[in-house]
């Protein structure tokens, strides 16, 4: 059966815009609340196939979306690199001893780490055996930038100084790091889409960071590294990229991927004038109008009018806020299903 966000990646005629969120099973669904209480800890439903299964489906079952996506975090791939992680609540992730020197680099395993995620992999096949038949599954990871950024800093930066730093004093070990992830993330998105992934998304949360020739050799360099990899292997397999605000740089983006996310902050009107001939288009409602369902279909009507007969995937412009009501999510779905219907 073919699957109607798949198709969209690849930019056919679909009967409607297909939808989903990111962030779309997360702390909004009292029911996903439930399962990681269950849980004990973010880490703990994260290393737990059944229960990440459990939460991956629940937005399908609850919203509605045409798409599933991995319930995992884009961490867990430094952590089973050697690094030790924790989330501390009111803090977020944070790693115990952030890399430092060239012991720290060395002591960071490639082949092993993706071994070590077999969980999500497990997690992937059982999602498999329980997703309807029409609805694709989405495989992610961050983008070597982005985490690259954690494993340096340690935690969430807001100015970036220690790993900015290093790309300008000490250029050649920041290349060393971003290879070393970059082998891992090709491995593990190779072994998500053996276990039945059907498409696989590469999140750049902090590609805004960089100055434009910075990014596209720190960052972009990476991810078309990552992306070419995959669809020399799997060409059946969309790739989407999503680098979080840079609508600044969209005249140098090209690469082997199928589908472009483009972020709140960008105009879709831009992204289409620059991309939407080369690449489907994702995005780009922005998260915080769900707080109303007039600013809900306010937003949805300005989307679809720019992207009409345009190849189009419809998503937030980042993830889904935890105090989202679910009544509210409920109906921007709905929105866009009711409004692109042909």
């Amino acid at each position: 059966m073919s699957k109607i966000f798949v198709d969209a990646c690849f930019g056919k005629k679909t009967p409607y815009t297909p939808v989903w969120m990111m962030r779309q099973a997360g702390r909004y669904l009292p029911e996903y609340m439930k399962v990681r209480a269950e849980a004990g800890d973010f880490l703990s439903l994260c290393r737990d196939p059944k229960k990440a299964c459990e939460v991956t489906l629940q937005p399908i079952d609850i919203l509605g979306v045409d798409a599933a996506i991995l319930f995992s975090d884009i961490l867990v791939v430094p952590m089973e690199m050697g690094m030790e992680l924790k989330f501390v609540k009111g803090e977020g992730p944070l790693f115990l001893s952030p890399i430092k020197s060239e012991e720290d680099l060395d002591r960071l395993c490639i082949e092993e780490a993706a071994k070590r995620l077999e969980y999500v992999y497990e997690a992937i096949r059982l999602i498999r055996g329980e997703l309807e038949a029409s609805k694709a599954l989405i495989g992610f990871c961050g983008a070597p930038w982005t985490l690259a950024t954690y494993m340096i800093e340690g935690k969430g930066t807001k100015t970036y100084a220690l790993v900015k730093k290093l790309i300008y004093t000490n250029p050649k070990f920041m290349h060393k790091l971003l290879k070393k992830v970059t082998e891992v993330i090709k491995l593990y998105m190779e072994n998500q889409i053996k276990s039945g992934v059907d498409a696989v998304m590469i999140f750049d949360s902090w590609a805004a960071a960089l100055e434009e020739d910075a990014y596209f050799e720190f960052s972009w360099s990476y991810m078309k590294e990552i992306s070419t990899f995959l669809k020399s292997r799997y060409p059946e397999i969309p790739v989407i990229m999503f680098p979080k605000g840079i609508s600044g740089y969209l005249d140098r983006i090209d690469g082997e991927f199928d589908v472009f996310g483009v972020d709140w902050s960008t105009p879709i009107e831009l992204a289409k004038e620059k991309l939407g001939d080369k690449y489907v288009l994702q995005g780009n409602m922005e998260p915080t109008r769900l707080y109303s369902k007039e600013a809900i279909k306010e937003g949805v009507e300005k989307i679809v009018k720019v992207m009409k007969n345009q190849r189009h995937i419809f998503n937030l412009g980042h993830g889904i806020l935890p105090d989202i009501p679910v009544e509210n999510a409920k109906y921007f779905i709905n929105e866009v299903q009711t409004q692109t219907k042909i």
